[in-house]
């Protein structure tokens, strides 16, 4: 027992009034495992069948990354505590240092109390399909400071969290995801109008991907200068592949068109010359 006691107390770093031994480094390695135990629990309750279904993927992942900061943030006072620095005189000798620093680091400090918004108000969630400048994007993962997201062309992006929580964001997932989508033709005057709106209607419902319950709506929106203008709405639930139904759509429509002899006009100009 004295020579376990002995090789607990052995010295391994000495600086100053700070000594590292034996007993610190097992200390350390009990608050590292313990804190990495807690979370494994945590995580496979929160990911459990009967709690998933009280909350989604995407609350349950917040709730889990907000713990997880806390708890690791606690273990790290511990650490410091074991080696013999004071936690509370460290934050307020360093006071000075910490607004020089966060003068510096501005931007990065708005990124992590932008992550910590997004994770608590969890407005934003795991699988959620995002509009942000222009792209279409399908977040992955949401971090302390940045957000993770694939695009329609499986390139993966790494989004500031302050870009999601300062910029105009549109959460195509936030209410639903069945969604209603547009397509607008043209048609050239004299075309049947019915004709037009039942064969947009059927080249619509010819898609898998359509929804087949709430069906398809076919206005006539304007007189154009060289076109009637039609729009073709529709409802499906593939957000995130929906530019290539609207493509598929379009292809149908395109060869109907051409079967029932309906014409897509393309502006026509007249030229009188005239002459002395």
């Amino acid at each position: 027992m004295e020579s376990i006691q002995k090789f607990l107390e052995f010295e391994l770093l000495h600086i100053g009034t700070y000594v590292i031994s034996v007993f610190t480094i097992v200390r350390i390695v009990i608050i590292i495992l313990t804190a990495a135990i807690l979370l494994w629990v945590i995580k496979k309750t929160l990911m459990r069948k009967q709690v998933v279904k009280k909350f989604d993927t995407g609350t349950a992942y917040a709730i889990y990354q907000i713990i997880k900061y806390f708890i690791w943030v606690i273990a790290f006072g511990l650490i410091l505590e074991s080696i013999g620095i004071r936690v509370t005189v460290l934050i307020a000798g360093s006071a000075a240092l910490l607004v020089g620093v966060g003068l510096g680091l501005q931007q990065t400090f708005n990124d992590v109390i932008s992550g910590v918004i997004l994770l608590s108000e969890r407005s934003i969630k795991i699988d959620d399909i995002l509009e942000i400048d222009g792209d279409i994007v399908k977040i992955q993962d949401i971090g302390l400071r940045t957000s993770k997201g694939l695009n329609r062309d499986q390139i993966s992006i790494i989004i500031p969290n302050s870009l999601i929580t300062t910029n105009k964001v549109i959460n195509w997932s936030h209410q639903t995801r069945h969604n209603r989508f547009r397509i607008n033709v043209g048609v050239a005057y004299g075309s049947d109008v019915d004709l037009v709106s039942e064969v947009l209607k059927s080249s619509a419902l010819e898609n898998k991907n359509v929804d087949q319950i709430d069906g398809v709506e076919v206005q006539l929106l304007d007189f154009a200068d060289s076109s009637l203008n039609f729009q073709l709405l529709f409802y499906s639930d593939e957000i995130f592949r929906i530019e290539r139904i609207k493509s598929d759509i379009r292809k149908v429509i395109a060869r109907k068109f051409k079967e029932n002899n309906i014409v897509i006009p393309f502006p026509q100009r007249d030229l009188h010359i005239k002459k002395d």
